[in-house]
């Protein structure tokens, strides 16, 4: 089967290109199954039960989320009444929502989806190795096809949660820095990797924001409220084929499309 996981969208121009963009591709490229991180897809930055209502409306099977999840007051409901919306997972026991599940495709399969924050330059959360192997071990006594959204500042927690669950999971998909890497590959055991599948918004920014905002917070050191902005709108991901009988990889490839 083929999935395709959408790198972090931003604000109303991501959402416009997942609106233009998701339904094509899923009919050119036969995909089965769609992911997307939307933890900045309002306004920026969290998310609201009609920026989700979109997403879905527009072709997302599950949207995972980041550090960000908390940011519009109503999530802490919307997590919990809706199951197709991710937090990290490693989060303490009694936050509400969930960190994975296991979900359908359009063709019956199963899908596990799980989603991990990581702990390096970022804010201190439960171990996320620890938690995701667990975490995948409980979905894999319902379904071999397994992604995991690892949404970590640094590159090396990244690679080194890949080794550690190579084998274990379909897909490692890195989410948070908004550029996309070029180091896919399938691991040793089977497992599909690359370290960041970039972002789903405007491409003339500063990793989504405008760019003379940003400038002026770095020459100046001064708070400036960084708004998103509007030029050259793409679509970042990644498409995984996966055996559905193994759960194994078969080939991953970065995706890039633009409005």
């Amino acid at each position: 089967m083929k999935i395709l996981f959408i790198g972090d969208i931003v604000g109303a121009p991501g959402r416009e290109a997942i609106k233009k963009l998701v339904a094509p591709l899923k009919q050119d490229l036969q995909i089965d199954f769609v992911i997307a991180n939307a933890e900045n897809a309002s306004g920026g930055s969290g998310i609201t039960t009609k920026v989700a209502s979109e997403l879905f409306a527009a072709g997302a099977d599950v949207l995972t989320s980041g550090d960000h999840i908390w940011k519009k007051p109503e999530i802490f409901e919307l997590i919990n009444q809706e199951e197709r919306i991710l937090r990290p997972l490693n989060f303490p026991s009694g936050a509400p929502g969930r960190g994975a599940g296991v979900f359908k495709a359009k063709n019956g399969t199963k899908v596990g989806v799980l989603n991990v924050n990581g702990r390096v330059f970022m804010e201190a959360l439960e171990c996320p190795f620890k938690a995701a192997l667990k975490a995948a071990e409980e979905l894999a006594k319902e379904t071999k096809i397994i992604i995991v959204d690892i949404h970590a500042e640094a590159t090396s927690e990244k690679v080194a949660l890949g080794w550690y669950l190579d084998g274990k999971v379909s897909a490692i998909l890195g989410t948070h820095t908004h550029i996309q890497t070029a180091d896919e590959k399938i691991l040793p055991k089977g497992t599909a990797y690359i370290t960041d599948v970039g972002m789903t918004g405007p491409y003339d920014s500063v990793i989504g924001r405008r760019v003379e905002d940003v400038l002026t917070r770095f020459l100046s050191s001064i708070p400036v409220k960084f708004e998103v902005a509007q030029e050259n709108i793409q679509l970042h991901g990644a498409l995984v084929e996966i055996d559905e009988k193994t759960g194994k990889a078969i080939s991953i490839l970065r995706i890039q499309k633009k409005i």
